[in-house]
């Protein structure tokens, strides 16, 4: 494990899925973790189980966003949904919601967190991205649109924030084993007029040569080798865990 004791860490969507493994696995590797989520409940069942401090926030809220404490030495930008519909009917109000919360608010964080990072002459930022930030797939403009973004925005401060002891990357899984994935299931099979099963298997997995699902803390075993030492030299990149998706 990173030895990422002393360092405070943030991460954003931390109640579930890839968040909450991320959330576990830095308070695992020593680092003091604020796990930030919208759902207050979920985040009062987290806090049971693990060492880590709450707070309840919505970051699609960007003045709630600007009030975080951001003295942290770690970001991990992990919040996000989706929406999924043919542009023509994409509605734009849900469209600038995705955006907002998945590349406004991340930039946001970051901008607040790195003078603090500079002064101490270290940090670390790590963004869940996805495959959809290096590819696209139709009826997800805005989670496209999004993840691409933030792929941009990982490498502008890798670049930036190179001189000051700074890496900045990005962690791209095809899709995870989470409930975000599992309500694209049924809406997908809505979409496209086919089962379930089909979706997984012919429209999730079709384009990967390994044929299952991401496990988040496969996710967050990423996400805590970024962070370490050993990875002091990695930045401005984008880690593919996508099964061979992007191989092709």
């Amino acid at each position: 494990m990173s030895d990422l004791a002393g360092r405070r860490a943030v991460v954003t969507g931390a109640a579930g899925g890839i968040g909450r493994a991320c959330a576990a696995r830095l308070a695992a590797a020593g680092a003091t973790v604020v796990a930030v989520d919208r759902d207050a409940d979920a985040l009062a069942k987290l806090t049971a189980e693990l060492d880590v401090r709450p707070v309840v926030a919505d970051l699609a809220d960007l003045d709630a966003v600007d009030t975080l404490d951001l003295d942290v030495d770690i970001v991990v930008n992990n919040a996000g949904l989706q929406h999924v519909a043919p542009v023509e009917e994409f509605p734009p109000e849900r469209f600038s919601y995705l955006l907002r919360v998945m590349l406004e608010a991340p930039f946001r964080i970051v901008r607040r967190a790195l003078p603090h990072m500079y002064g101490r002459g270290w940090g670390r930022v790590v963004t869940i991205s996805s495959v959809h930030g290096l590819v696209a797939s139709p009826y997800k403009a805005a989670y496209v649109a999004a993840k691409h973004g933030v792929e941009g925005l990982s490498k502008v401060v890798a670049l930036e924030g190179a001189e000051h002891g700074v890496t900045s990357n990005c962690v791209s899984p095809s899709y995870v084993n989470t409930p975000l994935v599992a309500g694209q299931v049924a809406a997908q099979a809505e979409q496209l007029g086919i089962g379930e099963d089909r979706v997984v298997d012919e429209v999730m997995l079709g384009p990967a040569a390994v044929k299952r699902l991401i496990e988040p803390a496969e996710v967050a075993e990423a996400v805590a080798f970024l962070c370490g030492d050993a990875a002091s030299a990695i930045t401005g990149s984008s880690l593919r865990l996508d099964g061979g998706w992007t191989a092709r």
